[in-house]
């Protein structure tokens, strides 16, 4: 509970009236337009993901950067493109998470993008395997301004670890991490705060128990166990667990797979944010990771006009009305 505050904190200090005139602008047109089925839009994205780069170190198995199957083009973020966006988002956006595929830290310019939307006084967060928390960068990251650093670690010994972090090396991780703490605490920094995410899988949740003992041990700001997303997730997996209380997925009947949650006709994300590849797209959330609905392109046109397209509304009309239609929702715990 002591990170939320210290987090939350850190967030609201960032807000300006327009800012908070421009959430609740977003917050009415989306429930008018649930009541309506009918897409209205008052404001702008008070958050966005932005892709550093689609390049990664490891072969995650449900993971599109992690099995090199992207049907979309991969390379690195353009700081010069980075900027234009943050120079035209920046008055409204609240929250920026530096991240969609791939590793962002193998970004050459990684902590210069933080810092640059750090100045426009926008709470910035990324995720990562933690294989680069060196000695080399760990002074660069504290003073970039980054707030929120999401570290993945799905196993506490290599065999469980490397299952799903395919290629991972665990104690490169453990160390890294521990140095990053040390390092905080010298310098006298409440940030980044550190969270350590746990994918329970089928493979890996009989180490919940050891898994909180270390974290409380090691010093991180917060633990969190997330649900795994599995593609063809129908027919089973190993990846599923055992306890549906971790799981995303519960049989049916039949003994075929399906979501717990039951796919309704709304989503909060649509008028909240959006997502920006590295080469500028613009797609709907983090579920269309291979950029199956490009609303347009940053590169060629200022985000305001793409956020009111008539493809982006029409799109949002879609979900409005029948949201099992669009095939990156049908995997959305939303």
């Amino acid at each position: 509970m002591k990170n939320q505050w210290i987090t939350a904190k850190a967030f609201l200090q960032q807000f300006t009236w327009k800012k908070i005139s421009n959430i609740f602008a977003l917050y009415l047109s989306f429930h008018i337009s649930r009541w309506r089925k009918k897409p209205i839009l008052l404001g702008y994205p008070t958050t966005l993901s932005i892709e550093p780069t689609t390049s990664c170190n490891l072969r995650c198995p449900e993971c599109p950067s992690g099995l090199r199957s992207f049907t979309r083009p991969t390379g690195m973020l353009d700081e010069e493109l980075f900027r234009k966006v943050i120079q035209e988002t920046g008055k409204y956006l609240t929250y920026l998470h530096l991240y969609f595929q791939g590793e962002p830290f193998l970004h050459p310019r990684f902590t210069k993008l933080v810092n640059l939307a750090d100045k426009e006084g926008i709470f910035t967060s990324t995720s990562t395997n933690a294989h680069y928390l060196t000695s080399k960068n760990v002074d660069d990251i504290i003073s970039s301004g980054l707030k929120q650093l999401i570290v993945s670690m799905d196993g506490i010994t290599q065999d469980v670890y490397e299952h799903y972090r395919v290629g991972g090396n665990l104690t490169k991780v453990t160390e890294g991490l521990q140095l990053f703490l040390s390092r905080r605490n010298e310098l006298n920094s409440k940030f980044p705060r550190i969270i350590l995410q746990f994918l329970v899988t089928g493979k890996n949740e009989h180490q919940i128990p050891d898994l909180k003992k270390w974290a409380k041990e090691i010093g991180v700001d917060e633990l969190q166990l997330k649900t795994t997303q599995i593609y063809n997730f129908e027919n089973g997996s190993d990846l599923i667990p055992s306890d549906t209380k971790y799981s995303r997925y519960v049989q049916d009947r039949s003994g075929k797979w399906k979501l717990k949650k039951n796919i309704e006709n709304k989503c909060w994300r649509m008028w909240q944010g959006a997502v920006i590849t590295w080469d500028g797209k613009v797609v709907p959330c983090c579920f269309d990771k291979d950029g199956s609905h490009v609303m347009g392109n940053v590169a060629e046109k200022p985000f305001e006009l793409i956020w009111k397209t008539p493809k982006y509304q029409t799109f949002r009309k879609t979900l409005l009305e029948d949201r099992k239609q669009i095939e990156i929702c049908k995997n959305c715990t939303e």
